[in-house]
């Protein structure tokens, strides 16, 4: 792991985890490890468990004003994310819960039981205008906490009650749970899905996004959610370079044979602790890659393993960005897939009646 400490308490385990490390936030000023005490006395063998805590929520509605993001709102039900994508751009999110983005980020988990109801009164509020709201920009919705929880159904009930439009990104297959709300508003135009694909190699997901469903798995859920009428746009996200930057036509082809009506990539992006978290989980599995893969994202970047700025975050630039740029959109439209979605509609944004409200004249 190169010059970084795994922060591992003596005796602990893990499983199906991405991270190696839980390197502190960096708004925490102390820093921990794992070391022994000289004593022969064994350890307790203890394996690393999910914790879930409940947030009351104040807000449902994040806004933003990226230009480089199609969307100018979003909801997250859950912080953290159970996949545990070691590539995930939204570890770093935690630090601000003076967490680590390390296994905390996959660990420690916040759910947002009520969340609906705050997002019900947020809808109806006189200055609201809608918009497409996003689900799954920043932590799945769909990881498997969902299944206890259902935070992910609440939201996407309070939306279907006042037609609001919602675009949805996830790898889960809780998904298809949700058809019954889902498939009657994709029939209104109010809804589509974007499903990430990031490899076809079971092994190489199950290392890099150890809790997320297995790639056929995620092309059935493609088929499932196409056949119930619910519009799907595959996402080859991230493409990683040096490692799955061959299957971007493959994932295409599968995902068009799944019945994927659309597609998009990003590139790999490496912000704050992403970074050094990456290289060690580069050099646990890849050692013989590590090298030639974050050269290749450096070059994307500038030399840096990340640039921030809008427009190259998320394509980087240079020679092999373009390359990369132009192999997409030859495939993409080969199969299809490179025509814009409709847009979805807003004009069917209705506030419900309530119990005690005036009927309309007309």
């Amino acid at each position: 792991m190169g010059d970084r400490e795994n922060n591992l308490l003596p005796g602990q385990r893990l499983r199906a985890r991405a991270a190696v490390s839980n390197t502190v936030g960096r708004f925490e000023g102390l820093s921990r490890a794992g070391v022994s005490d000289g004593w022969d006395i064994p350890e307790d063998d203890r394996l690393v468990q999910t914790e879930v805590r409940v947030e009351s929520s104040r807000s449902a509605l994040s806004y933003n004003r990226s230009p480089d993001l199609p969307f100018d709102r979003s909801i997250n039900p859950y912080r953290g994310c159970e996949h545990g994508c070691i590539y995930c751009f939204a570890r770093p999110s935690h630090a601000f819960l003076n967490l680590s983005p390390g296994l905390d980020f996959e660990t420690k988990l916040i759910a947002r039981p009520g969340i609906g109801a705050v997002l019900a009164q947020e809808l109806s509020a006189k200055a609201y205008k809608v918009e497409v709201v996003a689900i799954g920009t920043n932590t799945d919705p769909y990881q498997p906490i969902e299944a206890k929880y259902g935070v992910m159904r609440e939201v996407l009930g309070i939306l279907r009650d006042f037609n609001h439009p919602v675009a949805i990104t996830t790898k889960g297959t809780l998904v298809e749970r949700d058809l019954d709300i889902l498939a009657p508003m994709a029939g209104l135009g109010l809804a589509r899905v974007g499903v990430s694909i990031t490899t076809l190699n079971a092994g190489l997901s199950r290392k890099m996004e150890p809790r997320a469903a297995a790639p056929l798995r995620r092309l059935a859920v493609i088929r499932r959610l196409t056949d119930a009428g619910v519009p799907v746009r595959v996402m080859v996200a991230p493409v990683v370079p040096g490692l799955t930057d061959h299957e971007v036509e493959p994932i295409l082809q599968a995902a068009k044979d799944a019945g994927a009506v659309a597609a998009s990539f990003i590139m790999l992006r490496l912000p704050r602790e992403v970074s050094g978290l990456f290289q060690d989980w580069l050099a646990q599995h890849y050692p013989d890659r590590a090298a030639k893969v974050m050269g290749r994202v450096r070059e994307l970047h500038g030399g840096r393993d990340y640039d921030p700025e809008f427009g190259k975050r998320m394509r980087g630039e240079g020679v092999w960005a373009d390359l990369m740029a132009k192999r997409f959109a030859v495939a993409a439209r080969r199969l299809g897939l490179g025509a814009p979605q409709p847009k979805l509609r807003c004009d069917l944004f209705a506030r419900p009646a309530k119990a005690g409200d005036q009927l309309a004249l007309f």
